[in-house]
C-alpha cells in the first residue's frame, strides 16, 4: 500500500485528512480511490496536480507507476502572475 500525502488547498475536500493508505499500481488509481472516498475532490486531481513519488515529482502523471510502500504527494497547482 502506498502511502498518500495531501497537502495545501486540497485539504478542504477531505474534511482536513491529509494521509491515507491506498492501495494502487498507478496514479490514476490511486486518484479514483481518493475520488470514491471524497467526490468534491475529484475534479481538483484532474486539474493538474503534482505528484512526488518517493521524492522524485511527476506532472499530468496518470500512469506513473506506484511502487508498493511508496510515499505520494499531491500538490495542488498553484495560481499567480
Amino acid at each position: 500500500m502506498a502511502r498518500v500525502v495531501l497537502t495545501g488547498g486540497l485539504l478542504r475536500f477531505t474534511e482536513g485528512t491529509e494521509t491515507f493508505e491506498l492501495d494502487g499500481a498507478t496514479v490514476r488509481q490511486l486518484f479514483r480511490q481518493l475520488a470514491a472516498l471524497y467526490p468534491d475532490l475529484e475534479p481538483h486531481l484532474e486539474e493538474g496536480i503534482a505528484v512526488v513519488i518517493n521524492g522524485q515529482m511527476y506532472q499530468d502523471a496518470w500512469l506513473e507507476q506506484v511502487p508498493p510502500d511508496s510515499e505520494v504527494f499531491l500538490l495542488p497547482q498553484i495560481a499567480g502572475g
